[in-house]
């Protein structure tokens, strides 16, 4: 079954289309397996309910609400009561333990005062953390207390008029080159990445199709993929806590076979980590025969990782065609590029010392020093990717430059923030900050303009750098940076490592090494640390620039 013609004007528009039956719905798995479950009818009404609640605190159509809530269902039905209210919801990485409190006080705090944000949603459970803002202004409310069930509003509620060009919420950005930005995804913004990125030229929403995740809800790729997204575009989903993934990644595989999942996501390390962790012996338990669609997104995507996960997988009945690179930002709402449907992941070999020099001429057969990138597919219907060079002019196929990008799912920019969207948003497109080339008329990403290190004029990569030094024994995969340092002599490279102490002495023999033989590079610094030293955004991605800074400053315990 394809879209509807007329596509939903907003999200609120989209809620009242879905179907009234029990049959469809959203289905929150509990840390131990239990279950809740929400036909489309139950999330109307209580998105209601909620929504009048929050009116009868005084919120009005465009005031923002910071919603810091753990718990999956609790966090939808607040979201998605806060959109039929005409308030803007705000979803912050939410932080339960003292564990590094300081530093998640400090990023909530920015991101409360870029917002605006009149109030704060939280739950019991997280209060005590959020409670050390110590703020007077800002209004601190429970989902325990506002949302009981036996709760209602002091008068009727009266829906707000939602228009297509309303701010539908803010999606701050990661942080990792910066600090994070507030990005205004209005309900057009939305409406038209949903029905892109599920529609005929993306993953062809299909009836029988069930989507299965347990991404951040506070991150675009889990938000707007697993929730809103599929809101838009009439997707049942089971959706996991993230933590169930992160403490048993089986468990992802299990709720996909037990459901019959067709589409999930994950980043590149979720791929990563299945394939080490999954025992053959749990393989004769799991049927992925009906997962038409694994995507991969978010970070660097490596071929040789979801090649090592469709050969572990095989015996499921998972299918390579299923794997589904992309490639996409919160400032373009989500998705920008999608690999073909039922399609094998194209792999480019490219010449190493010529993507140094800006250009990705294809390696000799043989040279194992070639650079493997993934290709992340093509734009959508109505939107243009272009490569450019620093003066704005488009490149050719092959040559590497900025990736710009335009078309209606291009936000109108930063929350009242005009220094940084004028930055951004230049000349009619969205200038995104990544390096890449097309090839063939598909887009591949080298990396971030920000994070590109040049040594003796060469450019590298610096997740080239870091993949190899991650399957050093002894180093903690992904946890590894790698960045440039201006001793005013020109640059030279810098490497971070966590690791344990025991195995210090033999990676200051082992990095050089390795960053010689496959680069001819010699780092002049190496720095070993304890696990949990270095800086990362709240989606895990690496904070190269805060690491430097921190190394500079004398701020890393290093192992001696």
């Amino acid at each position: 079954m394809t879209l509807p013609a007329s596509p939903p004007r907003t999200l609120v528009d989209a809620l009242e289309r879905l179907p009234s039956g029990d049959e469809r719905g959203f289905r929150f798995l509990g840390r131990e397996g239990e279950e809740r479950y929400f036909p489309y009818a139950e999330l109307r009404r209580e998105a209601s309910r909620r929504a009048g609640l929050l009116t009868s605190r005084g919120l009005k159509k465009g005031d923002r609400l910071a919603i810091v809530v753990p718990d999956p269902a609790e966090f939808v039905l607040s979201f998605l009561g806060a959109v039929v209210a005409g308030v803007v919801p705000v979803p912050i990485f939410p932080r339960a333990s003292f564990k590094g409190v300081e530093t998640y006080v400090e990023s909530l705090r920015h991101i409360l005062e870029a917002s605006r944000a009149r109030s704060l949603l939280c739950m019991e459970q997280n209060l005590p953390v959020v409670e050390t803002l110590g703020s007077d202004d800002l209004e601190l409310l429970t989902t325990e207390l506002l949302f009981a069930p036996a709760v209602t509003a002091r008068e009727p509620f009266v829906a707000p008029e939602i228009a297509p060009d309303d701010l539908c919420f803010l999606q701050f950005t990661s942080g990792s080159t910066s600090r994070p930005k507030g990005v205004m995804v209005r309900h057009e913004n939305l409406v038209a990445n949903a029905t892109s990125f599920l529609g005929p030229h993306g993953l062809d929403r299909r009836d029988d199709d069930v989507g299965v995740s347990w991404l951040p809800l506070f991150h675009d790729m889990g938000l707007i993929g697993f929730v809103l997204g599929t809101l838009v575009c009439d997707i049942p989903v089971v959706i996991l806590p993230t933590e169930s993934f992160a403490r048993s990644p089986k468990r992802w595989l299990e709720t996909i076979s037990r459901y019959g999942g067709t589409i999930t996501y994950a980043p590149n390390f979720a791929y990563e980590l299945v394939t080490r962790r999954l025992k053959d012996a749990d393989l004769s338990s799991l049927d992925l025969s009906r997962l038409r669609v694994a995507g991969c997104g978010a970070e660097p995507v490596r071929a040789r990782t979801l090649e090592a996960f469709a050969e572990k997988l095989a015996p499921t009945g998972f299918r390579p065609e299923a794997l589904l690179p992309s490639y996409g930002m919160a400032e373009a709402t989500l998705a920008i590029t999608f690999h073909g449907l039922e399609r094998t992941i194209r792999v480019d070999r490219v010449d190493r010392g010529a993507l140094a020099r800006g250009e990705a001429t294809p390696a000799s057969v043989g040279d194992e020093t070639a650079v493997e990138l993934v290709g992340n597919g093509v734009c959508f219907p109505k939107h243009e990717v272009r490569i450019v060079n620093d003066s704005g002019q488009t490149l050719e196929e092959r040559q590497v430059g900025e990736v710009i990008t335009r078309g209606p799912s291009v936000t109108p920019g930063y929350f009242e923030n005009a220094e940084a969207t004028k930055a951004s948003f230049r000349g009619g497109f969205l200038h995104t900050g990544d390096l890449g080339y097309v090839a063939d008329g598909e887009l591949f990403i080298c990396g971030r303009a920000k994070d590109l290190i040049i040594i003796r004029g060469a450019n590298f990569h610096p997740q080239d750098l870091e993949w190899p030094l991650g399957e050093l024994p002894g180093v903690r995969r992904g946890n590894v940076v790698a960045f440039s340092i201006d001793d005013g002599d020109g640059e030279r490279l810098g490497i971070l490592a966590e690791c344990g102490r025991a195995d210090a002495a033999a990676l200051r023999e082992a990095i050089p090494r390795t960053l010689t033989e496959r680069f001819g590079l010699t780092p002049s610094m190496i720095g070993l640390l304890p696990a949990g030293s270095l800086p990362k955004t709240s989606s895990g991605k690496a904070r190269r620039l805060e690491a430097r800074r921190m190394y500079q400053a004398g701020e890393f315990p290093l192992h001696a």
